[in-house]
């Protein structure tokens, strides 16, 4: 099964290159090409997940329609035959693994919403019972739901680690109404796909969306969406706080790489096959249960 690591599309503008996604140039609006590479810790690994870019692109597509009613969003369309004729060279590899978006001027933070303890919020939980400023109550356990969504913004990195700031550290980078209205709207996403997954036997543990002005300056949904790159889900079915869950996302791989000697940073280090399998398992099993279609392999 092949993947896809990298791409070099001869004759456009390659501005951006991400953890996983390649984005171009196409003068009005941007290509985003999700490639196969995959990270942990900020960490891009050397081994790609193959068809996972694919899956990804289109879990972001299908939240983009669910969620048009709350926020406009940069998505235009990911069919290739509707993309410009000098791509048409390309179809075979921008195949379900690409869309053509508006473009938009990024803010530099990203928007994570917690719903439950974990990760780095549990670990600063048990230090100072707060999580990125937000004091909360005595006595959770790691994976226990809030009471309520907490909305804690990040600084953006495209290499290196992403760092925790507190709402008001992101109105000192962004101003108090635009640092408003991302905590808002980002609370108002995950509660709707928060339930919307209830009812799909997921649990929408934690998320991290972007945003950015368009050309009209409006406020607008970017990047990707809900994806198992962006988020933890948890099988509704076995959940129980305090206890390890079963998850959809890329969970197996950030343990896997607990259990080595590797410091967190690059290079990465070489992954087992039966590694890369059974994520690439995690990334289908979530598609087929938020979309409720059936993955077909490439």
């Amino acid at each position: 099964m092949k993947a896809l690591y990298e791409t070099d599309l001869q004759g456009f503008n390659l501005v951006r290159k991400g953890k996983v996604r390649d984005v171009y140039d196409l003068g009005e609006n941007l290509l985003f090409v999700a490639t196969d590479r995959i990270s942990a810790f900020d960490v891009i690994m050397r081994q790609p997940v193959p068809q996972k870019g694919a899956i990804l692109s289109r879990i972001s597509a299908f939240w983009f329609a669910q969620t048009g009613h709350l926020i406009k969003n940069h998505f235009q369309t990911m069919e290739v035959t509707e993309y410009p004729e000098k791509l048409a060279v390309y179809r075979k590899i921008l195949k379900d693994r690409s869309m053509i978006v508006a473009k938009a001027t990024p803010f530099p933070i990203e928007c994570v919403v917690r719903g439950y303890l974990a990760g780095s919020g549990w670990k600063e939980y048990q230090s100072n019972r707060a999580v990125c400023g937000i004091d909360l109550p005595e006595g959770l356990v790691q994976y226990g739901q809030l009471p309520e969504p907490i909305y804690t913004p990040a600084t953006k990195a495209e290499s290196g680690h992403d760092e925790n700031i507190s709402f008001e550290q992101s109105t000192a980078i962004i101003g108090e109404k635009d640092a408003s209205f991302l905590r808002d709207i980002s609370l108002k996403i995950y509660k709707f796909a928060h339930e919307f997954m209830l009812q799909r036997g997921i649990i929408l543990a934690d998320t991290k969306f972007e945003f950015g002005k368009n050309s009209d300056g409006e406020i607008i949904l970017i990047d990707e969406v809900l994806t198992p790159d962006s988020s933890r889900f948890w099988l509704k079915e076995t959940y129980k706080p305090g206890e390890e869950q079963y998850n959809f996302d890329k969970q197996i791989l950030r343990d896997y790489l607990e259990t080595i000697a590797w410091n967190k940073q690059a290079p990465a280090p070489e992954l087992p096959d039966e590694i890369l399998y059974f994520t690439l398992e995690k990334y289908k099993k979530a598609y087929e249960l938020i979309t409720g279609d059936t993955w077909e392999s490439e």
